[in-house]
């Protein structure tokens, strides 16, 4: 590669922002597809961030209350995006539900009990690392409970769910979908990183050994608690980043809030990485 294809120390400090950069790899024509992409991703996340601290602004003026949901299969990038949504959010009206697994007084009360008290006051964000959908996928699959305790949870999750919505609670459900192929890359990338090593566990490692399991009870989960009231919305993460992306575009796109006209950003998600349950089964998702 020629000198002038390379960018040199004066470049980056005469380039006032990411746009001036960007524009300058083009200019130079330099093959760095993976900066300029990157960039850009910075870009469109800080925006859509700035409309997500307006969104909050609006929520919390006009006493909402938004519960989003986020569930998957392992390594399936639930943390990393619930990390997007609330990077720069008021912590005193914003809060991360990942719930450990439920104590022996727990296990002896209503299934629910222990998820209600952890729903959005007025006002509030509330972020699911997972849910009350623990016993439709995962619990069946690995034993955690009985036949009767997964029909019961079927049964009743759509009820319990109308209710939340007939009092004004806003539930946003997501099922974040990746291949296995993926799914066994970043189980690998865990492993191998001393940073993320602790979030590989046994129940991990069954996800590819199960998969198809996993799948069975996943379409089941849909097929009896997608409502009108409480869809799922199905988000492609194999693209990590786009994942993002979207994900913070579908839920900015659901509510008016004050600012919204003067977003420098788009705000529409786009319908081939975020879509309805009855799309995603058109798409072979998984």
């Amino acid at each position: 590669m020629s000198t002038k294809n390379l960018l040199s120390e004066d470049d980056f400090e005469n380039s006032k922002d990411s746009d001036a950069l960007i524009k300058l790899i083009n200019n130079k024509n330099i093959p760095y597809s993976k900066v300029r992409n990157t960039l850009i991703y910075n870009k469109e996340l800080r925006n859509l961030q700035i409309e997500l601290v307006k969104l909050q602004r609006y929520i919390s003026k006009n006493n909402k209350r938004v519960a989003i949901i986020f569930e998957g299969r392992d390594a399936a990038g639930k943390g990393g995006n619930i990390r997007r949504f609330m990077e720069h959010l008021n912590p005193r009206s914003t809060r991360l539900v990942a719930l450990n697994k439920p104590t022996e007084v727990e296990k002896g009360q209503w299934y629910f009990q222990r998820y209600i008290k952890e729903l959005p006051n007025p006002g509030e964000i509330v972020f699911f690392d997972r849910s009350w959908y623990n016993r439709a996928v995962v619990e069946p699959v690995m034993g955690f409970c009985s036949d009767k305790q997964y029909e019961e949870f079927l049964l009743q999750v759509p009820e319990f769910e109308h209710m939340m919505y007939e009092d004004g609670v806003i539930i946003i459900k997501f099922w974040l979908s990746i291949t296995k192929d993926e799914q066994a890359k970043r189980f690998e990338a865990r492993k191998e990183n001393p940073l993320k090593r602790w979030k590989f566990s046994p129940v991990d490692k069954q996800g590819q050994i199960l998969w198809d399991k996993y799948t069975h009870f996943k379409r089941e989960m849909f097929s009896k608690t997608h409502t009108t009231y409480s869809p799922w919305m199905i988000v492609k993460t194999n693209e990590k980043k786009i994942a993002r992306l979207e994900a913070i575009r579908y839920v900015l796109s659901k509510f008016d809030y004050e600012g919204k006209s003067d977003a420098e950003v788009i705000l529409n998600p786009d319908p081939n990485v975020v879509m309805r349950y009855y799309r995603s089964n058109i798409n072979q998702m998984e």
